[in-house]
């Protein structure tokens, strides 16, 4: 009887020293959590902190026009300056402006189609005929395609349509 209450004490020993193995585990683990949770939420306020300045200075630059509006040649050059600053401010996170240019092959993956216009020109089928916007990137990804226009070639168009019509024509007899 007296081994089996030996080992009985023996084994409440060990799993009491167990018990707060595991307690300080958790505690490593709570602490660390909450360490990380820090870390992110600095690394956070870091990244947000050239996006505030950029539009502390749109802000300001704004509100100066608001006070005293400008000549509409200044408020356009205004206008391009706050845009440009915004786009910095984007750069500083990693989204980077690329702009658009009419004459470029329309291509699906970096442009957004807002609408198509007839164009007389059939070499101007299936292009650009204006940016609306800017596209944004984040290294090879595109996070934001441009808006454009899209040449469509009234030409052409007739053509396919002449096309269309001769090769449904019934044979004459």
């Amino acid at each position: 009887m007296t081994e089996v209450r030996d080992a009985l004490r023996d084994l409440l020993g060990r799993l009491d020293r167990e018990t707060d193995r595991a307690a300080h585990r958790e505690s490593v683990i709570d602490r660390l959590h909450e360490e990380n949770q820090r870390l992110r939420r600095g690394e956070l306020e870091s990244m947000l902190e050239p996006v505030r300045a950029a539009l502390y200075k749109v802000h300001d630059a704004l509100r100066q026009a608001a006070a005293s509006p400008p000549e509409p040649e200044q408020a356009a050059k205004l206008l391009g300056e706050c845009a440009d600053e915004v786009a910095d401010a984007l750069a500083r996170t990693g989204s980077v402006r690329f702009a658009v240019k009419p004459g470029q092959p329309y291509d699906a993956s970096r442009h957004r189609p807002v609408e198509r216009v007839e164009v007389d020109d059939p070499d101007r089928d299936g292009t650009v005929v204006a940016a609306l916007t800017d596209g944004f990137e984040k290294g090879d990804r595109v996070v934001r395609k441009a808006e454009v226009r899209v040449g469509k070639s009234v030409k052409s168009d007739a053509r396919r349509r002449t096309e269309r019509d001769d090769g449904h024509r019934r044979p004459a007899r």
